[in-house]
């Protein structure tokens, strides 16, 4: 989908070429229409139905006004819409937003079951979309753009810190998750070496009292608000034998599931479950964390991933709906990564009906994985409070 979200911005020209055509017509017509009604006699002056002064900006051909805009960020953009009439309409130009949006998403490091984009907006070029039937790409940059999620977040009642403080009154079991994915063993950095190695960033706050043999063990985090939890990590296979695979360069055999081939309809469909010391994790959790390797230099299987995060997050396991956190991680700085936004897609997370996230992290740095966890453990407080 990379490659095809580069297509996308490719042709954008060509569509931009397509589109002034309708755009011209339609913004001469409404200029006619508002010159007419300015013109008209007994036509107000001053206050909201004055005739609006034409600027410099304004007099310009329409095909130089949409390519100034261009250049402005969606914030500009939108204080430009504030100052008249003309330019409120004009700044909500489809073709823009699903500029803005094309050129923006692949540096967005997270995106979540609330604003991921609908695949329209990769999948089919501008010019086939009818005048009539425009996609909405100002409402969809707006519902996407990380910015956009964090400021609606931060302007919630107050009361949500009034019944977080009585929350913590009451004496809770501290949350534990589930950590699995190809991120824990095909990265050259180990992200969860580097969780336990880095106080700096994230503090060990109690090691295992016993562990699941050969498949993991949980260890007790605490962040910089004090708040603790417990992450299981899943691996799978056991360590000499995922060393071996990798002195061999061979590839590791997941045991962690067994396959079970079943017909839907004339089609035989490949269905994932989960071993019986795996099965007993996910019956105790609070929510799960899918590390998906999201360098493009390794070719992925995202329709297998996906069977094995269903088998992982099965509703007869638990609750369904708690929450997923995938970290899309890469092993350091510089690498080629996939972007979250195309990530999520490619893993057909719009098909779960439970709360994710998509958070780009770093193995190296551990770039990105305390606001990933910070999602986490609120959406597991909300679950709790249900």
């Amino acid at each position: 989908m990379a490659a095809g979200g580069a297509a996308e911005r490719g042709g954008l020209e060509a569509a931009v070429r397509g589109h002034l055509r309708v755009l011209r017509e339609r913004w001469a017509w409404g200029g006619r229409d508002r010159g007419a009604a300015a013109a008209e006699p007994g036509h107000a002056v001053g206050g909201e139905d004055a005739a609006e002064e034409v600027s410099a900006l304004q007099a310009l051909p329409i095909d130089v006004q949409l390519y100034i805009m261009s250049f402005l960020s969606p914030q500009d953009l939108c204080r430009l819409g504030c100052t008249s009439c003309y330019w409120r309409v004009a700044v909500q130009d489809p073709l823009l937003w699903r500029n803005f949006l094309l050129r923006d998403l692949p540096f967005w490091t997270s995106v979540d079951w609330k604003s991921l984009p609908a695949a329209e907006i990769f999948n089919k070029a501008f010019s086939d979309v009818s005048d009539e039937a425009l996609y909405d790409y100002m409402t969809a940059y707006k519902k996407s753009c990380p910015l956009t999620r964090r400021s609606l977040k931060s302007s919630r009642p107050r009361y949500g810190a009034v019944t977080s403080f009585l929350q913590s009154l009451v004496t809770q079991s501290e949350p534990r998750f589930a950590m699995f994915g190809p991120g824990l063993e095909e990265l050259d950095d180990s992200l969860v070496r580097r969780m336990m190695t880095c106080p700096e960033i994230l503090l060990v706050a109690g090691l295992p009292q016993r562990q699941i043999h050969g498949i993991g063990s949980g260890v007790s985090f605490q962040l910089n608000n004090n708040q603790k939890f417990n992450i299981v990590t899943l691996y799978s296979t056991t360590s000499v034998e995922r060393k071996r695979a990798r002195e061999e360069q061979a590839a590791v055999v997941n045991k962690m599931f067994y396959q079970e081939n079943s017909t839907v309809g004339n089609q035989q469909a490949v269905h994932y479950n989960v071993i019986a010391q795996v099965k007993k994790v996910c019956q105790v959790v609070d929510g799960f964390i899918y590390v998906a390797n999201a360098e493009t230099r390794r070719k992925h299987d995202r329709e297998e991933e996906l069977a094995r995060i269903l088998a992982m997050i099965d509703p007869a396991l638990g609750p369904p709906n708690r929450p997923l956190l995938v970290l899309s991680c890469i092993s350091h700085f510089g690498v080629e990564r996939i972007p979250c936004v195309y990530m999520a897609h490619q893993l057909h997370l719009n098909l779960l009906p439970r709360p994710w996230m998509v958070q780009d992290t770093i193995a190296a740095t551990l770039s990105g994985l305390l606001s990933g966890i910070q999602w986490l453990l609120e959406e597991a407080d909300c679950k709790n409070a249900q």
